[in-house]
């Protein structure tokens, strides 16, 4: 039975999954949740994810929400399928992997998420003019991560390892949005960083997801 994603495309959370789907070619339905009309607050998705937000995964009895938790979720179940994105069957670079999935989730996402609401959201979605305030704080702090990611990707190829992973793919939505606003000079400033960036976001189930992202 295929799994069924309740979310929408252009969603980075949606995206994230989406794309650990693709890797780990699974079989899947995107069932789409339309959000300008308010469906994510109807008690059928409430059921789903009491937070009225998206996605959310049914995979038989199993129903899950949270991006990060569910394409884990699948990253496990599908071990054995697609890209190995966690890399069990060896013990330092799964520790590896999770160390880069915590600093994506507490020390990237909690700078880049701000830009993308700025720019994409803000300034493209509602037209109105971004808080260049927060901008300006954000991409100084995003910056600063990028140092230890130039750093470290100045002795991988990847963040974990020689090897793409959860924890590289973990950063593709809010990274493909950000790289259409001016924040990307802070990405192309740092080569190692951006040769990065060039290698993941060029990989098939990147440009498939990222297709459907486009604002």
């Amino acid at each position: 039975m295929a799994m069924k994603l309740y979310g929408a495309p252009m969603s980075s959370c949606t995206a994230r999954v989406l794309a650990c789907l693709e890797e780990k070619e699974a079989k899947y339905e995107l069932v789409p949740v339309n959000l300008p009309g308010g469906e994510h607050k109807q008690p059928t998705h409430l059921a789903r994810n009491p937070f009225g937000l998206i996605p959310a995964l049914e995979d038989g009895d199993v129903t899950l929400f949270e991006s990060r938790a569910i394409s884990k979720y699948v990253a496990k179940k599908l071990k054995h399928s697609g890209t190995d994105l966690l890399r069990l069957g060896n013990e330092k670079e799964s520790a590896l992997v999770e160390v880069w999935l915590e600093v994506e989730g507490q020390q990237y996402s909690p700078h880049i998420s701000p830009l993308v609401y700025q720019y994409i959201v803000v300034g493209g979605l509602y037209k109105q003019t971004p808080d260049e305030k927060v901008i300006a704080e954000e991409t100084e702090k995003l910056a600063k991560v990028l140092d230890v990611y130039e750093a470290r990707l100045s002795k991988s190829k990847y963040l974990a390892g020689d090897f793409y992973s959860l924890a590289d793919l973990h950063h593709l939505p809010y990274t493909y949005y950000v790289m259409t606003t001016p924040v990307k000079k802070i990405f192309d400033a740092r080569p190692h960083v951006k040769a990065w960036w060039t290698d993941i976001s060029s990989r098939p189930a990147s440009k498939k997801v990222t297709a459907g992202m486009k604002h």
